[in-house]
């Protein structure tokens, strides 16, 4: 059964392939052929062929490979649906939905374009994420280490954090001098809620014996904080850090269209203005793969930090 799943990706890509090019493009469809797809489907089919090969040699990735090769043999269906729809067929406005031959010419001809603008929305989020982080960690800290610290700053976080980033627009403009310090204090902003409000939650949960135990031992107040209410209060700090990811990433879009000069958000606003869909879905598909490797990176960080969950916790 494992050995049949390992070629179905494989499969998928040479069908794929002979669609693609045995099938007659629409009489309809007037653009000039174009020879992207077919050299990604090649593509793809050399690396899986490559995967099926070392999954005989090594156990680990063997396991691995087959457990997500059901997975991508549906995805290079759909696809290949999605190709047969608009290019073979043309059963959609080709406007409104190109064929992927016309998507991937976007990457091949505005690549460098498109690097530049996602090297300037990864400045933005990194300042406005870095900046809602600290502040996040130091207030969640404040409110659920110290009583005094909480009776003042609970009814704000009450206050103004359910409030959405976004919803500041009008507010962040009139304060800040340029459009850039008001996307970065809005995106801090979106992280900076769910942070405190998980550091906080995770904090105050934690058992007083452990700091009994720490003061018998003559800890002082940062031994403890540091020592055992952050290490203990771990796991509900990566939750409210995910939230606040999310949560950057939704709002970076909208803070890249209050008239920064680059970015993802901006590049797609202005492709779909001037009706190139192509561009729009090339920057979506940009978007995805950046903050999906985003998520990544911080899930590997957060299953190192909290390593001695594992065989406790399911992950």
């Amino acid at each position: 059964m494992d050995l049949y799943k390992k070629f179905l990706p494989l499969a998928s890509i040479v069908a794929a392939l002979l669609i693609h090019l045995l099938v007659p493009d629409s009489p309809k469809y007037m653009q000039k052929p174009l020879p992207y797809f077919t050299f990604a489907l090649i593509a793809g089919g050399v690396i899986t062929a490559l995967c099926i090969i070392v999954s005989f040699f090594k156990k680990d990735f063997n396991q691995k490979y087959t457990h997500k090769s059901l997975f991508i043999a549906v995805a290079i269906l759909v696809l290949n649906v999605y190709n047969i729809v608009t290019l073979k067929l043309l059963l959609i406005p080709a406007i409104y939905f190109p064929c992927p031959d016309r998507i991937l010419r976007v990457f091949v001809n505005d690549r460098m374009f498109l690097l530049k603008c996602l090297a300037h929305s990864a400045r933005l989020l990194f300042s406005g994420f870095s900046l809602g982080l600290i502040v996040g960690l130091a207030t969640g800290i404040s409110v659920g280490w110290s009583k005094r610290w909480s009776y003042w700053i609970t009814p704000l976080i009450r206050i103004i954090g359910p409030i959405p980033s976004t919803a500041w627009i009008p507010v962040a403009l009139v304060v800040f001098t340029s459009s850039m310090q008001a996307s970065i204090f809005l995106i801090a902003l979106a992280v900076w809620f769910p942070t405190t409000v998980l550091t906080s939650s995770g904090i105050s949960n934690v058992k007083n014996s452990y700091f009994e135990v720490a003061s018998t031992l003559g800890a002082n107040t940062v031994q403890k904080i540091f020592k055992i209410a952050l290490p203990d209060a771990m796991p509900s700090i990566f939750i409210g850090v995910f939230n606040g990811t999310c949560a950057s990433f939704l709002t970076l879009m909208t803070a890249e269209m209050l008239g920064v000069k680059f970015g993802i958000g901006w590049y797609i606003n202005w492709q779909r203005e001037v009706l190139a869909y192509a561009n729009v879905y090339a920057g979506l598909i940009t978007i995805a793969v950046s903050f999906s490797l985003i998520i990544t990176v911080l899930f590997k960080f957060r299953d190192r930090v909290l390593g001695w969950q594992k065989g406790v916790i399911k992950w």
